[in-house]
């Protein structure tokens, strides 16, 4: 029998792309049961490789006991576009059929309250202005206060 392909989806995150991986049903059924391939070989191993522009790049083999679980790939060049493909094989069967490529661009570096960061300091640098020109103004430098004649007081 071959394994997979497993079903793959992926998505971003800071500098990282989170994979979760869901494996395929298998054929055998015992008593109107189908076995799931954790049932037939108790444990799978997963081999994900990742291809971007500077080429194809296997992650180190994984073992799961698992139906679906999750890796994360980390340190990606932020913005950069990545493709992910999921081999799964067994101790007692070699054969697999890779998933097919997800794709997706790596996620930014990590802002923490970026936004939140830049209003405030946009609040601060505004009120910081309107006092400078409080004080010169006061002081007489702009518009200063012209003495009218006594009539038109």
């Amino acid at each position: 029998a071959i394994l997979g392909p497993a079903e793959v989806n992926i998505t971003s995150c800071p500098s990282c792309i989170n994979v979760t991986i869901k494996l395929p049903t298998s054929p055998i059924r015992q008593k109107g049961k189908v076995l799931s391939l954790i049932d037939i070989y108790g444990e799978l191993y997963y081999e994900i490789t990742l291809k971007s522009q500077d080429g194809e790049h296997k992650r180190p083999r994984q073992i799961t006991t698992e139906e679906v679980f999750s890796a994360v790939i980390e340190e990606l060049y932020p913005g950069r576009n990545y493709c992910v493909s999921v081999v799964l094989t067994a101790s007692l069967n070699r054969h697999s059929t890779p998933s097919p490529w997800k794709c997706l661009t790596a996620g930014p570096e990590a802002r923490q309250g970026y936004h939140e960061v830049a209003v405030a300091g946009a609040v601060c640098v505004s009120l910081v202005i309107a006092a400078v020109l409080k004080c010169v103004h006061a002081a007489g430098f702009i518009l200063p206060k012209i003495s009218l004649p006594q009539t038109l007081v």
